[in-house]
């Protein structure tokens, strides 16, 4: 298939295109490249690319495509509660907007990756996919809101899926360490302490990003009949864990740490177990390869081959939120998350396409 796949220069952006390449499929970017300067370790896959905010695409940009995996958008909690009204902007009206523009053009298949987040505050609970949304963020608002206008567009002719990805883990070339299990990982590296940034009580349901890719590859591929207007929670149903337990596992991976929590740290309101057995029923095609034990092994040795430092970890190349204040103060980025002197930027990325040698592509398993 032609597929376009905006936000491809993200964290999970970077390993969906490998994989899809892999699967031999042809695949487009649609990214503004807000993160292009945050890479860890090798360069991206470079694939052909259109350089726009997705408030701006337009039905030319949509033509040709069997289908639009749509990942672009405010990426995190903390991100998102920088500028409420912004992230509804992105996630919601933009997202909303993009599908419609992708039925007028005739893409048939539009595939969003939406979150586990919408179930926000809901207790011990294990939540399947009929659950109601209990969103506790602009974020997690913003991703219910697209689910409920976006399935509305679908009809014979255009295809909407929703893939709820449990909180995501593991190593990118395009590396988030605002991730709780990246986040404890790094912190266990860098100084010998696994930080708890809560009361180490939140529910986690976690995935690979690898994973979330392969999910997104088998919703693709699988026949329009299975997956027409249907969510489904990504991920894998045993893989919910407390934050603490998901501490105690980092601790018995980083040789010489020792569990600490951050001063003051409290109750996190964002609490959630999800129910992924409709995935692994409906979509055979998907099976996941990670667990958390794996993923921190993997964390483990690509922060110690690097030799990431605490700076790094939550410094500007790897905090999403760090990075957008440092290019607001730099008078590079507006306060909507838009390019100042956006051609500036297309002639940064247009120097560091060129230059590319080497490619982020899929770890072994």
């Amino acid at each position: 298939m032609r597929v376009l796949v905006t936000g491809h220069e993200g964290y999970i952006g970077v390993v969906l295109v490998s994989l899809l390449r892999e699967a031999g499929h042809d695949v487009v970017g649609f990214d503004s490249c807000l993160f292009k300067d945050c890479t860890f370790g090798s360069d991206p896959l470079p694939v052909p690319l259109i350089r726009k905010d997705v408030r701006d695409a337009a039905t030319s940009d949509l033509e040709g495509f069997d289908a639009v995996l749509h990942l672009a958008g405010i990426s995190n909690d903390p991100l998102g509660d920088l500028n409420p009204e912004c992230t509804l902007e992105i996630n919601h009206r933009a997202s909303v907007r993009l599908a419609e523009l992708a039925k007028q053009a005739g893409v048939s298949r539009f595939i969003f990756s939406s979150s586990c987040s919408t179930y926000g505050a809901a207790g011990d609970d294990l939540l399947d996919e009929e659950a109601d949304f209990n969103p506790v963020t602009s974020y997690g608002v913003s991703k219910v809101r697209v689910e409920q206008d976006v399935a509305r567009l679908a009809d014979a002719n255009f295809s909407p899926t929703f893939l709820r990805n449990a909180t995501a883990y593991g190593v990118s070339c395009r590396l988030r360490a605002d991730l709780v299990l990246n986040n404890l990982v790094g912190w266990a590296v860098a100084t010998g302490r696994v930080l708890i940034k809560s009361d180490g009580t939140p529910w986690r349901p976690i995935v690979h990003i690898e994973d979330i890719s392969r999910a997104f590859v088998a919703a693709l591929e699988a026949p329009r009949k299975v997956v027409h207007g249907q969510a489904f929670n990504v991920g894998i149903t045993e893989e919910n864990y407390r934050v603490r337990e998901l501490a105690e596992i980092v601790r018995e991976t980083v040789p010489n740490c020792r569990i600490e929590y951050a001063e003051g740290a409290g109750p996190d309101k964002r609490c959630y177990r999800v129910d992924c057995r409709k995935i692994a029923k409906v979509l055979p095609a998907f099976k996941p390869q990670w667990n958390a034990r794996r993923g921190a092994e993997q964390l483990y040795q690509a922060y110690r081959e690097l030799r990431l430092t605490l700076d790094d970890l939550e410094g500007a190349k790897y905090m999403r939120i760090q990075r957008v204040r440092r290019l607001q103060e730099a008078g590079r980025l507006d306060s909507m998350l838009r390019w100042v002197d956006q051609a500036a930027a297309e002639k940064d990325n247009e120097d560091r396409i060129s230059n590319v040698s080497v490619n982020c592509s899929m770890s072994p398993v």
